[in-house]
């Protein structure tokens, strides 16, 4: 991630996902601030971000748009509670990234089950790189 824009376009995104069960809860708070640290976002910046829509950016790098894509699912997974809207959303999300659709329904079935929700970085690549023709 370079440019500030896409950083906030990142943040944007998953902002609007994290609200897209009609809640936002304190879990899935703390992750968008811890987040949005890790990018160097401003608190004011941040909350500012709840209130707007931004245009999102378009990531070009197949490996940050499967980054992104991983962020989202575990955000989904953050509250633990899965909501059907979620499920929908988080794999029309990855087609819209223009991810493999098997390697998005690797993912998430690993990380269902998965205890903790989370996989290893090599099996997260190898889900979207063993589709490769």
């Amino acid at each position: 991630m370079n440019t500030y824009d896409e950083k906030i376009s990142l943040l944007s995104e998953m902002i609007a996902f994290a609200v897209v069960d009609g809640e936002l809860h304190d879990r899935e708070y703390d992750f968008l601030w811890i987040i949005a640290q890790e990018l160097k976002i401003e608190k004011e910046v941040f909350l500012e971000l709840f209130g707007k829509r931004n245009d999102i950016k378009v990531i070009k790098d197949e490996l940050h748009r499967i980054m992104q894509f991983y962020r989202l699912a575990l955000l989904m997974h953050c509250d633990g509670v899965l909501h059907e809207r979620e499920i929908k959303a988080i794999h029309e999300i990855g087609i819209t990234m223009g991810l493999n659709p098997m390697g998005i329904k690797s993912t998430l079935k690993q990380m269902a089950q998965s205890p903790n929700q989370m996989i290893e970085p090599e099996k997260l690549l190898y889900s979207f790189e063993s589709q490769h023709n």
